[in-house]
């Protein structure tokens, strides 16, 4: 099945492009914005609305398919590919993608994900964003042109099974992190709340408190909301490095000391701490987590370490994995360019007994959800994303309705002989 054609347009995503480093030297909110200036180049604003760019593939037979290129919410930061606009961005894709597209047989995923993966345009290779929007609609295109669903595509392509069992999904609260966990223990999300403890003065506390006690809160709230008394969501909390702010960064004991604190807190729940420390550099952050992960290890604290900042591609995905910086690895997926790398991400982790999150942002589109939901039920990552937005109820239903959907079709025996 041949791609005749292409087009594009600009988009938006599901939340907003934030300036991390901005934040974190003490830019404050204001309402939904955040006051101060930018520090981090491309920014406009501390914060700024989110773009995406809609990629749409038409092949010979007249069907259509389609992907949504977006970046990260703290994109720019972190080692990621700089802010991605729209106005920036299309050109670049209809002058390098769409001639290479043309004529292309959608058939075979794996290969044309692996060749645009190789593109470069000046010598450097495509920002991660288009490489991750134009996978999903060659993905899309290459399921279309088999008349079968995405997921069985990734499993046929890269010797896997479509297992018809749901994935527990994450949910994320943003700054809303008291109304939001209702909304999640309402709905029986199995992992919550992310909570975005971004600031050490306003939510970790100046020696832990503050996020001791929402810990305790959260623990409380759960088993007075819960209507089965078998609902045991895990904890997932990102700490954005203020742990390691508080009790530095290479103080591994004393952070040991106050995960121990926090799974006391926490009990009977499981609890899982994302990015306890961020020490901008790559080497020096995967020898921390290591470090870190080897302190609860040995003192047999039952908490999991997760990592997440500085561990953005494949390569270094791997990297961590090798090196056990973290019992769980964040698959950032608009991180990984191509979506292929996400599925070797997962199974990567797998193999070396780590356990692999299939993340992503707040700032990605219903579209790139979707087609994260076939990647999951394919290479089955121990948790998947609730995504776009913030709000809980939009992202956790695209990603569960689209879960469901996998589920009921394929127990149906589809592709209908």
């Amino acid at each position: 099945m041949k791609i005749v054609k292409a087009v594009c347009a600009a988009g938006r995503t599901g939340f907003f492009f934030d300036d991390q480093r901005a934040i974190k030297k003490g830019a404050q909110a204001d309402g939904a914005s955040y006051t101060g200036a930018p520090v981090t180049a491309g920014f406009k604003a501390v914060r700024q609305a989110g773009e995406a760019i809609p990629v749409i593939l038409i092949l010979e037979d007249g069907q259509t398919a389609w992907g949504d290129c977006a970046a990260v919410q703290y994109s720019g930061a972190g080692g990621r590919d700089p802010l991605f606009l729209a106005k920036d961005f299309i050109p670049v894709i209809e002058k390098n993608i769409f001639p290479w597209l043309m004529g292309k047989d959608a058939d075979n995923f794996r290969v044309l994900a692996q060749e645009l993966e190789e593109l470069k345009v000046e010598g450097k290779r495509l920002h991660t964003a288009i490489r991750y929007g134009v996978s999903q609609a060659l993905l899309d295109a290459a399921a279309k042109a088999k008349g079968r669903l995405m997921c069985q595509t990734v499993a046929a392509e890269y010797g896997l099974r479509v297992i018809p069992e749901p994935i527990p999904i994450f949910t994320q609260s943003g700054d809303n992190r008291y109304d939001n966990v209702d909304k999640m223990i309402m709905k029986g999300a199995q992992v919550l709340p992310h909570g975005l403890i971004n600031n050490v003065k306003t939510k970790l506390g100046e020696q832990g408190e503050l996020l001791r006690e929402y810990v305790g809160w959260l623990r409380d709230r759960i088993q007075k909301l819960r209507l089965d008394s078998n609902y045991a969501p895990a904890l997932h909390l990102d700490v954005y490095g203020t742990i390691g702010q508080v009790f530095g960064n290479n103080n591994y004991q004393k952070m040991a000391d106050y995960l121990a604190d926090l799974s006391k807190a926490a009990s009977p729940f499981k609890l899982r701490i994302e990015g306890p420390m961020d020490v901008e550099d790559r080497e020096k952050q995967m020898q921390a987590l290591a470090g870190l992960t080897r302190a609860v290890d040995d003192r047999g604290i039952p908490v999991e370490i997760v990592a997440d900042e500085w561990c953005n591609t494949l390569e270094d995905i791997r990297y961590f994995a090798d090196n056990r910086a973290g019992h769980m690895v964040q698959i950032k997926t608009p991180d990984l360019g191509g979506i292929g790398n996400i599925v070797e991400a997962v199974t990567y982790c797998k193999e070396k007994g780590i356990g692999a999150y299939q993340g992503g942002t707040c700032n990605e589109t219903d579209r790139s959800a979707q087609v994260c939901v076939h990647l999951a039920m394919a290479s089955r990552p121990v948790q998947i994303l609730a995504k776009p937005g913030m709000g809980v109820d939009e992202g956790y239903m695209i990603v569960y309705n689209e879960m469901r959907r996998i589920i009921a079709l394929v127990n149906a025996g589809y592709p209908f002989k």
